[in-house]
């Protein structure tokens, strides 16, 4: 049986403020840590040993080469080394691959073992300060295992980023109808209120805005977004919301739902900007009252969609 063969369905942990994590580790080393994935962001978990690896020439030092995989050509990312673990080379015989997809896009991750699936709330998930020192951290949040240990989750939007940046979005790609858009007055005077936990993301976010001359602000989790929006004299001037899905504290679902509960933001557009871009998550979010939903690749979009719901919601 495959460690990922027991998952819950995605719309039943949405409906809980719940997430569940493949917990693995990069090294047999007694004291390395532990890691984590959202398993909707995962497909499963292969020996390295039984494929062979394809090197491509002048490619980032992480990126091993690929693997083929049910036909597909599958790039695999050396993730000890991005944590300044390398493997040797008995290490790398007996490691293996975590195949995820970020996006639509399927990447293969090494990792030495997967060690259990784990349940939690969304508000056992932390991020302390010191991962947000630097724009530059890996570790995005933590959470602890049953014994206690601490279990880190770390940002692979940024690993991406910095190994496959064609598998993020182009953040200098303007949509071609920008400059077509007639630019609602609410729009272009307000601002848009964007929870987002990755720091990745929000850089890509904050350029794409800065791009079309429209304010925003951000918030580190969905809980400080909601909080702020409950603080708030008047909700009326909000033009847009956006939020991810995967945050610590409040997921972005849990977002949705209490947003549309709330009399200030009942039709406030509210678009769902994720790399877990499933079938079941989209119809979760359109369940919850999301206005849009659209993936990160594709986040140079999200002006021209945030326009056509304001637009909307006015007729």
């Amino acid at each position: 049986m495959s460690i990922l063969d027991n998952v819950d369905a995605a719309t039943n942990l949405a409906k809980n403020n719940e997430l569940q994590l493949l917990v693995f580790r990069v090294s047999n080393s007694e004291e390395s840590a532990y890691y984590a994935i959202n398993v909707f962001k995962t497909r499963e978990v292969v020996e390295s040993r039984n494929h062979f690896l394809t090197q491509i020439p002048s490619a980032h030092p992480l990126l091993e080469g690929t693997i083929t995989l049910r036909g597909l050509q599958i790039p695999v990312l050396n993730l000890p080394s991005w944590l300044g673990n390398d493997l040797n080379k008995k290490e790398l015989a007996i490691s293996n691959i975590l195949i995820c997809d970020f996006n639509g896009i399927v990447i293969g991750l090494r990792i030495m073992s997967a060690f259990r699936v784990i349940k939690k709330n969304w508000n056992e998930m932390h991020a302390p300060d010191a991962y947000r020192l630097k724009d530059d951290g890996l570790v995005m949040n933590d959470t602890r295992l049953d014994d206690g240990s601490l279990c880190l989750i770390l940002d692979y939007e940024k690993l991406l980023s910095d190994v496959i940046p064609q598998a993020m979005v182009n953040v200098l790609e303007s949509p071609a109808n920008l400059n077509e858009l007639d630019i609602p007055l609410k729009l272009k005077n307000g601002e848009v209120l964007i929870a987002e936990d990755s720091k990745t993301a929000q850089r890509h976010l904050r350029q794409i805005f800065k791009h079309a001359n429209i304010n925003i602000k951000i918030f580190d989790n969905g809980k400080l977004l909601v909080d702020y929006i409950h603080e708030m004299p008047d909700t009326s001037i909000i033009p847009a919301i956006i939020t991810d899905i995967e945050m610590p504290e409040m997921s972005g679902f849990t977002v949705l739902k209490i947003l549309r509960e709330f009399a200030g933001t009942k039709l406030t557009p509210i678009i769902v900007n994720s790399s877990m871009t499933g079938h079941n998550n989209k119809r979760e979010a359109e369940v919850l009252g999301a206005s849009g939903f659209i993936d990160k690749t594709k986040s140079h979009n999200v002006i021209p969609l945030i326009v056509e719901t304001m637009n909307a919601v006015n007729q």
